[in-house]
């Protein structure tokens, strides 16, 4: 009878253990984002989340590891969101304006000022001081971008010498320079965010269409 009776207790236990994992997790994306890497203790951390020290090393061995928990989490949800635009703006049965514009508009005006957004450029920011993620995993978003623009290429709606160097070039001119407008000034409005997406899409186009 014994052997059962644990059988049962497992999911419980491994439910315990996936909820103090969340919980170091959410204690130590709010202490990085407030206080920096630097400055956070794994004591800080594992006092937030309720559990003691040696839970926060038994699930994560070292805060350098801990702190790439926590950005990954937050770089997935990125991903996921530029995934998703991409599929749904990026699409072969639209117009190539259209959906360039749609894409531009929908990650600036819909992801920008989420706060998975603030939260993965406060914790990216901190490198070189903070660990990073690896390579693969921070360009994703850019490489799904280039595998679209390739098929652009591919069907003829664009005609790009490199189609990484092309889509480079559409951050650049979109969402990357909404970023540096609105870093800048913070109360720019959609007026203005929009302007600046079709003037960018537009150039874009008369260089690669």
């Amino acid at each position: 009878m014994a052997t059962p009776r644990a059988t049962a207790r497992t999911p419980g236990r491994r439910l315990r253990a996936e909820a103090k994992q969340a919980a170091i997790l959410d204690a130590a994306e709010a202490l990085f984002v407030s206080d920096g890497y630097e400055l956070t203790s794994v004591d800080a951390i594992s006092a937030r989340a309720g559990v003691s020290k040696r839970t926060v090393y038994d699930h994560f061995g070292d805060k350098q590891t801990l702190f790439r928990a926590v950005l990954g989490r937050a770089n997935d949800a990125v991903v996921a969101t530029v995934r998703k635009a991409i599929d749904e703006e990026l699409t072969d049965d639209r117009d190539l304006r259209d959906a360039l514009l749609g894409f531009a508009r929908r990650v600036t005006t819909g992801m920008f000022p989420t706060s998975d957004y603030a939260t993965f450029r406060r914790l990216s920011s901190q490198a070189p001081v903070a660990p990073r993620l690896p390579e693969a995993a921070r360009d994703q978003p850019e490489r799904m971008m280039e595998e679209r623009f390739a098929k652009f290429a591919a069907d003829g709606k664009l005609r790009p010498s490199d189609p990484r160097r092309a889509m480079q070039h559409f951050v650049t001119l979109t969402m990357r320079l909404v970023l540096d407008v609105t870093d800048e000034d913070p109360t720019v409005g959609k007026a203005e965010i929009l302007a600046i997406l079709t003037d960018g899409v537009d150039v874009f186009l008369r260089a690669y269409r």
